[in-house]
């Protein structure tokens, strides 16, 4: 069978936007005529595709056409562009772990040429994470711990972000002061930044050389996070950025954690993913070690 193109936008549109009504506003057509793309792309694939939920999510089977879907977008885009001479622009969705984020990779963005037009949609997720999002299709290119790559991405080594364990010298001095440093971080109240994040428990097996588990606080936003640790609510992994800004100590005992980052995108030949790589590796050349 021939996958119909304005099927195959109608159901990227709904699991982007996350809800039949919300793709209709987007494609400027009416809910019904959603429902009847749908009704018909899952009848001539013979499979549910779409997850009826809040939000819309695709089955194991919409996966892969989710995958079609954004390289046929960004293709057909960057044809059109080259026909017209200019761009409409196109929606690029990145995943990116939230300590990149907020330190070298923006600049890696605004370095892309204005003629390409093209528009981010950033996924903040934790680095040994952002893999699943290349391979359920949700976003094309993203900055991952996994130097594996993904079936039909390339991979490419980009350095490694260095994190010390620290905490504000008041906490050093109430928790840490005379103590063993495995003693101590077995009781001592730690930040973490969320579930995900493995960080802080890397660090204290290096140190005890068996599982502790301190208390722990969630502070799921970078700046935040670090200031948590400076107001002394606990210690936590943090960059040597953050060390240089003051107000911080190591108590990591020369014991740092190194998180090697990898970037992965879809295999297409693709100017944007061109250009865009090329910008990458140059922000992490700039700011990873």
């Amino acid at each position: 069978m021939q996958i119909d193109s304005g099927q195959l936008a109608t159901f990227a549109a709904i699991i982007e936007e996350g809800s039949f009504d919300a793709a209709a506003r987007r494609l400027n057509v009416t809910p019904s005529a959603v429902s009847q793309r749908m009704k018909a792309l899952e009848s001539g694939i013979g499979q549910v595709l779409v997850r009826r939920t809040k939000p819309c999510t695709a089955t194991e089977a919409g996966q892969a056409l989710i995958r079609l879907a954004r390289q046929v977008s960004l293709l057909e885009t960057e044809a059109l562009a080259t026909v017209r001479g200019a761009a409409d622009g196109e929606r690029v969705p990145i995943a990116v772990n939230a300590d990149s984020l907020a330190g070298w990779f923006l600049p890696a963005l605004t370095a892309l040429p204005a003629e390409m037009a093209v528009y981010f949609d950033l996924r903040a997720e934790d680095q040994d994470h952002s893999a699943e999002l290349l391979r359920d299709g949700t976003v094309l290119a993203a900055v991952t711990a996994d130097p594996q790559a993904v079936q039909g991405c390339r991979v490419q080594r980009l350095g490694k972000m260095r994190y010390h364990a620290v905490a504000a010298p008041a906490y050093v001095e109430k928790w840490f002061a005379g103590r063993p440093l495995a003693e101590a971080l077995a009781e001592a109240p730690m930040i973490v930044f969320n579930r995900k994040d493995t960080l802080q428990h890397r660090f204290l097996r290096s140190v005890s050389r068996r599982r502790l588990d301190p208390p722990a606080h969630y502070v799921p936003s970078t700046g935040p996070y670090i200031e948590a640790i400076r107001a002394g609510l606990g210690w936590g992994m943090a960059e040597s950025y953050y060390l240089e800004r003051g107000g911080l100590v190591k108590i990591d005992g020369g014991r740092p954690v190194d998180v090697p980052l990898y970037w992965q995108h879809w295999k297409l030949e693709s100017r944007v993913l061109d250009a865009l790589t090329t910008a990458v590796r140059q922000a992490a050349a700039n700011g990873l070690s």
